[in-house]
This record gives structure tokens, sequence and C-alpha cells, in this order.
């Protein structure tokens, strides 16, 4: 099974100033035709020291795969680096320079002659033409490993990865595999023990356990690996079971599945309608329960309320939206802690509850808001 590394190229990527989401995109492809992604750099537009790192990945890697860089300006160095780094010379392609004046040509400009730096890659190499932009794309074989170099707009990384990468890989080492991925969410227990109880199955080497910590949510990751998804599929479902038995409801959901939606679901299979009120937590309540596909739920956003008056609050709100359900969210910030005051109002009872968070301030809210969804799904399945 071959091996391989992404390498993203820019100095804006380093600053800040734009987001990388094609490492994510190149992932998840290769992940889908059994390739192992081991490793990712991002590298600044600096020839030298993005010839050094396509080097150190070849020492490791059977594929490297880089985007961006591959522009007309100065500042765009993989052509320059990629040759470098296999000890070649650039060369001139006429073939290319005619296509990127016809795209140029598109726009109603006339190409300018820095433009014909897109033209030149490392001698020798496979060219990949850019049917969507003006940067070819180009694959180059040194010493049974290869050197895949994209263009770093997303969309035109995208089509060239598709429609040219992928079945070229696909072709070149045979493959025959696939690597599915399923994620099992958890509220209401940490990470720690979690562990504990799965601890075992985190040794297995196919399919393959993970953890991923948020606040006050855990996913487990399976991971398997087969001939096909069909097989990949049985592995999964089998540990998922086994792991399913072991947590219990502490799962309560899967894959794209969130909290709020798996909670909305069976509040409304329940036949209860909610409304909510939350204070400190600067709307994240109300934004998590009116996103895509849930049903509308009132939420009153106050900048904050005294514990004392949550559960007549949340009372009122009822009242005032005429729902059977109400929670009620309220934060109090203190020096080393922030205390977390939850009310449930339901057909059948009114329940209070404090906890205590102590991670980053910043983070008080999600977990607060997490940690009110889940008291109020298990309620749900509990009556």
């Amino acid at each position: 099974m071959p091996s391989a590394e992404i390498i993203t190229i820019g100095t804006e990527l380093l600053l800040g100033e734009t987001v990388d989401t094609n490492t994510r995109t190149i992932a998840l492809a290769l992940r889908a035709i059994g390739i192992d992604l081991y490793r990712t750099i991002t590298i600044g537009d600096n020839p030298g020291r993005i010839a050094q790192a396509i080097q150190e990945s070849l020492q490791r890697a059977d594929i490297v795969i880089t985007t961006g860089g591959l522009g007309p300006t100065v500042d765009d160095p993989t052509r320059q680096a990629v040759a470098r780094a296999v000890n070649a010379d650039l060369e001139y392609r006429p073939e290319l320079w005619e296509q990127i004046a016809e795209r140029i040509s598109r726009y109603g400009r006339t190409p300018t002659e820095n433009q014909k730096r897109q033209a030149y890659i490392p001698r020798g190499a496979q060219a990949i033409s850019n049917p969507v932009g003006t940067a070819p794309a180009f694959i180059v074989e040194h010493d049974q490993k290869v050197i895949i170099s994209l263009p770093g707009v997303p969309r035109e990384m995208e089509t060239l990865l598709n429609q040219n990468v992928l079945p070229y890989l696909q072709q070149r080492y045979n493959l025959n595999e696939v690597i599915l991925v399923r994620v099992l969410h958890t509220s209401g227990i940490g990470e720690g023990l979690i562990d504990d109880q799965i601890g075992d199955l985190e040794q297995w080497s196919n399919p393959t356990v993970g953890l991923a910590a948020h606040s006050g949510i855990v996913d487990v990751r399976i991971t398997a690996k087969a001939e096909t998804a069909e097989q990949a599929k049985r592995q999964i479902d089998a540990l998922e079971k086994e792991i399913r038995q072991r947590l219990g409801r502490a799962i309560f959901g899967a894959d794209d599945e969130t909290l709020e939606s798996v909670t909305l679901q069976k509040l409304a299979q329940r036949g209860w309608t909610l409304s909510a009120v939350e204070a400190g937590c600067d709307g994240l309540l109300a934004r998590r329960l009116s996103g895509p596909g849930l049903a509308p739920v009132h939420v009153e956003i106050l900048p904050s309320l005294d514990s004392d008056l949550l559960a007549e609050t949340v009372r009122q709100t009822c009242q005032k939206y005429n729902t059977s359900a109400g929670l009620g969210i309220a934060l109090a910030p203190q020096e080393e802690q922030t205390r977390v005051y939850l009310h449930l109002h339901t057909p059948l009872a009114d329940q209070s509850r404090q906890l205590s968070y102590g991670g980053h301030p910043r983070n008080a809210a999600r977990w607060a808001v997490n940690m009110a969804l889940d008291w109020l799904r298990l309620e749900i399945e509990s009556t």
C-alpha cells in the first residue's frame, strides 16, 4: 500500500491570511482509494525550503503532492523547487503555452510575457492540462517515487485531482483497496473514561479506533481498510456494535449527525415543543438550534441572568411561546472557573443543575450548550 505526504505552498498560508482547504480535500480523496497519508506540511514561497521539504518527504513516502506556487509571478516557486529537488532543469513546453494563451483569451485579454513561466515544467515531467485555469499541473516520476504538483486555487486543484491524479495513482499502484471511516459522537462522558472503557480496541491495527475530544463532546473514529467498500463496512459495523455496547447512551449519533439535530428529532418524536433561554452564551444556543434542516426554536438571548431567576424565566418563556418544554442556560464566569446553571422544564417535571467548567473561558459557552442539549436528550430518552 503506497504512502503519501502533502505539501501546501504559500506564504499567505503561514501568515494566516488564507485558510488551507486543499489538504482536507486531498486527504479525503486519498483515503477513498486506499492510500495512507502520514504527514502534511506547509511551506512558504521559498524554493530552497520547498525543495528540501520535497526531498525529505520522498525519503519517507511514495507519493508527494504539492499544491500552490504554480502561478506566473516571481513568488510562485514550485516549478523551480521541484526541479531542484530531483536535480533536473526546467524545460519550456510550447503546447502548454498555447493552452495558457487560449485560457487567458477567454477573458478577452492578451497574455503577458511573465505568464510564459507557467509553460516551464521539470524536464521529463508529465504535464496535466488545466481546463479551468491558467496554471498547468505536472507529475514527476523519480527513483520509483512520484511528485504531483497541483495549483493552489481550490476548485482548480479539485478538478485536476479528480480527473487526472486519482486515475493516475490507481493505475500506477494497482490500487484495489478502500478506506472507510465512521465517527461516533459521544457527550456527557470524558475522553479519559472513554479510553478506559475501549482502550483495548484502540490497539487494533485494522480496523483502528481513535479519539478526538471537543468541548463537551468526544468523537470515536473507526477506520477500516479492505479490498471493497462492503468488506470495510462489515468491519466497521462489527466494531461499532462492540463500542456501542460498552459506551451505551453516551453515544448520541454518528458521522454528520449533530447533538442538536438528534435532540430535536427525539423531542419531536416525543411530541414536545421547545423554547429556550440563554444568558452569557453570546447567542450560541440560538445558532445551534436554528441550523439547516432544523425546526425553528424560540430562544431568548440575555447578556446575563441571576441563577435564582433562571427557572422562572424558562417557565415564562414556555408560556410566552406556548411550548411544552423549556431549556435554560446561564453562565457566571468567576476567577478560575465558570459556573454553569441549567434548568429543564418538561410536562413531567422541573429540574435544575449547577456545573463547573474549568477550561478556557472562550470555550465555556460551547461546553455549556453541549451539556444542556445532552441533558435534554437523555431526559427525553428516559421518559
